[in-house]
């Protein structure tokens, strides 16, 4: 995979680009694609977002000028130098080199000085690790490696550039942590300490929890593993700052259904058999990860020796409120955290109604409660992330109950009240106290009874003895 940085090779670049870049080179600059889509050029990996600092050019407002012949240009930091140009929906980032000093706390902490006349060795020092400074020359159509990122990629290594620069933005934790997981490469000795220290120093406690979800989003949607990750942030300390988590490490599960080991493990790999389940859906992939990373949470809460045999009894309810605490320390995404409570709360419910061969009306309350499509997912990922021999009864129990809501159309929302205030009020009951309670019991006749709304109506009338003026 080694590339010489001599050697003259053409990436291939949306057409639009290209003639953005020719345009800037007429004009006398340099056009250098930067960081990530350098990166995943090399990985075989599909770009979807491209960087490009400009070298050479007059001020930011020229660079702007040439930029809007293209399309319309967002300013998202002119104190970065950094200009959005939209395309229909495409987008590119263009920005002007620049170094930047650290003079405060937080992400905006930073005194940025922009400098086109740079050398692209000293603009890429400011960057975070050898390869994310991999640069590609536009106009000499040959890479640019300042920092042998080229032979770290190769070598599947994650290593930081620069010391003084690395820690100025502790966010650079977390971001190890999601390269290291996403590409399955391992971090430099070095780096692994340096982020250790920091950990250790407290420099992590500046950071806002939206960027920390950031990373974990990242994480989530990008790795195939995304164990390398936690199992990094347990080794780096950084559980301290998530007891949830750090709680699980050590809380025994017992062997007959869990031989893999503790809750930790069996969490683990449950989170890498989520990776596989994927539904392509980035929001609701969301919802299914953090739903299997905290499925277990109330196991520590509860875990007993009950005759010789490790319990773990209503751990699914009792996990609901560390859930919280945990979910809260990365958003204020109140609609987010609602999505996910009821997936860990019912996370045992397939598994239990397949065993149970439960009645239609047991599905559908359940899917009054979650949505059972996902539900189904979060359990398949809970049955297969333990090393039991025999995991045929996993897929069992998730077909058993997807074709039994499928059949019930009741897969992604519960069934739908057929008698409503309006029937009441058609019936002649003028709406009052017991009106909520007659609905509750049309209601309770639907599901338990599959009864249609004639009926219904019939069994209000004779347990309420409603007149209808006939």
């Amino acid at each position: 995979m080694y590339i010489s940085t001599t050697k003259k090779i053409s990436i291939n670049l949306p057409e639009t680009l290209t003639e953005i870049l020719n345009l800037l080179q007429e004009k006398g600059t340099t056009p250098i694609l930067v960081g990530g889509c350098v990166r995943d050029y090399f990985l075989n990996l599909e770009i979807k977002d491209y960087d490009i600092e400009v070298f050479h050019v007059e001020n930011f407002e020229t660079l702007r000028e040439y930029l809007e012949q293209f399309g319309k240009v967002k300013l998202v930091g002119k104190s970065y130098g950094v200009l959005k140009l939209c395309i229909g929906n495409d987008e590119y980032d263009f920005a002007i080199p620049r170094v930047e000093k650290k003079i405060s706390k937080g992400h905006k902490g930073f005194e940025v000085i922009s400098n086109s006349a740079l050398s692209s060795k000293e603009a890429a020092r400011r960057r975070d690790f050898t390869i994310n400074a991999l640069g590609y020359d536009f106009v000499k159509k040959e890479f640019l490696d300042p920092f042998d990122g080229l032979k770290d990629l190769e070598n599947k290594i994650l290593r930081h550039i620069d010391n003084n620069s690395f820690i100025e933005d502790p966010l650079r934790v977390y971001r190890a942590i999601q390269f290291t997981s996403r590409f399955g490469f391992t971090l430099d000795n070095k780096t692994f300490d340096l982020c250790k220290k920091m950990v250790f120093s407290g420099d992590l406690e500046e950071l806002a929890k939206e960027r920390i979800f950031e990373e974990l989003k990242k994480l989530f949607l990008k790795s195939s593993k995304p164990s390398y990750g936690f199992e990094l942030m347990k080794e780096l300390g950084i559980l301290k700052y998530f007891p949830e988590l750090k709680a699980l490490i050590g809380c025994i599960q017992e062997p007959e259904y869990h031989p893999e080991g503790d809750v930790w493990i069996h969490t683990l790999m449950s989170l890498d058999e989520m990776a596989k389940l994927k539904t392509g859906d980035d929001y609701k992939d969301l919802v299914l990860f953090f739903a299997i990373l905290c499925h277990d949470f109330g196991k520590p809460l509860c875990t007993k020796v009950i005759k010789n045999k490790i319990t773990s009894y209503k751990h699914e309810s009792l996990g609901i409120e560390p859930t919280v605490s945990f979910l809260e320390k990365l958003t204020n995404d109140k609609k987010l955290i609602a999505e996910i409570l009821p997936l860990v709360k019912n996370h045992l419910a397939p598994f239990q109604l397949y065993l149970h061969n439960s009645s239609d009306k047991a599905v559908k309350r359940l899917a009054l409660k979650v949505d059972i499509e996902m539900l189904c997912l979060v359990c398949l990922a809970d049955c297969l992330g333990r090393t039991i021999e025999d995991k045929c009864k996993c897929h069992e129990a998730i077909s058993w109950l997807k074709n039994k809501a499928s059949q019930l159309e009741v897969s992604n929302s519960g069934p739908k009240p057929i008698v409503m205030g309006k029937d009441l009020m058609d019936l002649g009951y003028k709406p009052g106290v017991l009106f909520k309670e007659i609905l509750e019991f049309a209601f309770d006749l639907q599901l338990d009874e599959n009864l249609e709304k004639k009926q219904i109506l019939q069994r209000i009338k004779k347990q309420y003895k409603i007149s209808t003026g006939e």
